[in-house]
């Protein structure tokens, strides 16, 4: 029985289908430190997750099959990546085990006795929650969270908190096998901050209409007792917020708003910007985040404070002690003068922003773009010649091929050799390689002191930032 029927079974031990997922693991670790027993299973275990798992000394068995769901468990919480004929899936359902998705899960045992602040957006959510999640525990309300990122200040993604508010990124993906609907449907948001409204997640939406539809949902879902924090600079976050039900607040940096930037100043390592509000409220801040895109999140949390009459001094201090969300724009070092940066750009507006803001912040030295394809849509074509335009702030632009291709039909598939041809036609140097074998060489013979390496990925990238390292520490 899918527990969204019946909320009040008795829950003990927990077992989680697809468990080193960065969302279900770090599910599991929030449910063991809450007091539950917690075991799971999936394929192809491997680390961080499988050794984050083993050492909160949470059992992972491997590989898929009935037997594991014995001695039976209270719940079953099954991962989105789960399909329906899956063993363990199949055999919850004919035991008639309580069973339900990660987002189900993760209302019923944090969000129902806390306020719901959901960070929502095709981009710029993880930061925005993160930065959220530090106002918060700046003015000391020891807030409970889960966010899509590994959060420095925390040294990781969640945080159970006591205190008023649980803050959650709001994921427009699909739940399960059992619930087509997005993520964030789950979530009920009190507060929620909408940053924009893309097409994206070509997988599973059709259109631009679809993922509008499916924001629209999450809008209107607010109560009216709620409040709404929208970006009015975005096309898409701006018409939606008008459906909304509750209390709306916009921010912006070029539309009129009403928390707005009246000045921004972007330099080398700082970003400074005047604001104004409601009230008579004005101020001045520095940031140390890069770039107009940041700065948009920042503004979103600046809003949250006014609302909760938090003074400039606790914006401030969050700003000036947050240390960012791991892989994004994330320094990982600077051997022999050279800055390598891992970040999760994929999406094209994102590899744009995160572009131009690193040109400002380290003016004056030479910036490659080194991009791998590997989400579900920037895969396709759909963003084929959309991508050829958004690499004009680097100087050096190096694309690989993106894996696994083979999944998708021939024609709907993007072209990284046309990419690289497009961008240079642009008159931005590019260069096309088959994959990291052959990438590396190259930049290790043409980086130099002083450059900037901007490595863009959702996955691994083949291990490239540790290799780049290593080899440019022994070079």
């Amino acid at each position: 029985m899918n527990i969204g029927q019946s909320d009040n079974i008795q829950i003990r031990t927990v077992h989680l289908i697809g468990i080193c997922g960065t969302g279900m693991g770090t599910l599991a670790a929030m449910l063991q430190e809450a007091g539950y027993l917690v075991r799971g299973s999936d394929e192809n275990v491997y680390p961080p997750m499988s050794t984050f798992l083993a050492s909160r000394n949470i059992q992972i068995k491997e590989g898929y099959q009935a037997g594991n769901l014995e001695p039976p468990p209270d719940l079953v919480v099954v991962g989105n990546v789960i399909r329906r004929h899956n063993p363990e899936a199949v055999a919850a359902v004919e035991q008639g085990l309580d069973y339900c998705s990660m987002p189900q899960a993760l209302h019923r045992f944090f969000l129902n006795s806390s306020q719901s602040v959901v960070a929502a957006g095709t981009h710029g959510k993880t930061t925005t929650a993160a930065l959220l999640v530090w106002l918060l525990t700046v003015a000391e309300m020891d807030p409970g969270c889960l966010v899509g990122g590994l959060m420095a200040n925390f040294q990781q993604s969640y945080l159970l908190g006591r205190g008023p508010y649980f803050v959650v990124e709001g994921d427009e993906y699909d739940t399960a096998f059992f619930d087509k609907g997005p993520k964030f449907l789950h979530y009920q948001p009190q507060i929620c901050v909408l940053t924009s409204v893309e097409f994206d997640h070509a997988d599973i939406f059709p259109d631009l209409q679809a993922v509008e539809n499916a924001f629209a949902q999450l809008v209107t879902s607010i109560p009216p007792d709620g409040l709404l924090i929208a970006n009015a600079d975005d096309p898409g976050a701006s018409r939606l917020s008008r459906k909304a039900r509750c209390r709306l607040v916009t921010y912006g940096l070029q539309e009129p708003a009403q928390i707005r930037v009246e000045m921004a100043k972007y330099g080398i390592g700082t970003t400074r910007f005047n604001v104004a509000g409601p009230q008579g409220f004005e101020a001045s801040f520095n940031s140390p985040l890069a770039g107009a895109h940041n700065l948009s999140n920042t503004l979103s949390m600046v809003a949250l404070a006014h609302e909760l009459g938090l003074d400039t001094e606790t914006i401030q201090k969050t700003l000036t002690t947050f240390r960012g969300v791991r892989r994004r724009q994330e320094v990982r070092g600077e051997p022999d003068g050279i800055t390598v940066i891992d970040d999760y750009a994929h999406h094209p507006t994102a590899v744009q922003a995160t572009l131009e803001a690193l040109r400002l912040f380290y003016a004056g030295r030479r910036l490659w773009a080194i991009f791998e394809p590997r989400t579900n849509s920037s895969k396709r074509r759909v963003f084929q010649e959309r991508y050829a335009t958004v690499f004009d702030a680097a100087d050096l632009v190096l694309i690989k091929e993106p894996p696994g291709l083979q999944s998708i039909a021939p024609k709907e598939r993007l072209s990284a050799v046309q990419l690289v041809k497009d961008i240079s036609k642009r008159g931005v140097e590019a260069h096309y390689f088959p994959e990291v074998e052959t990438m590396l060489p190259f930049i290790m013979s043409g980086a130099k002191a002083g450059d900037v390496l901007l490595i863009m990925s959702t996955g691994s990238f083949d291990n490239l930032v540790d290799k780049l390292l290593e080899g440019l520490e022994n070079r």
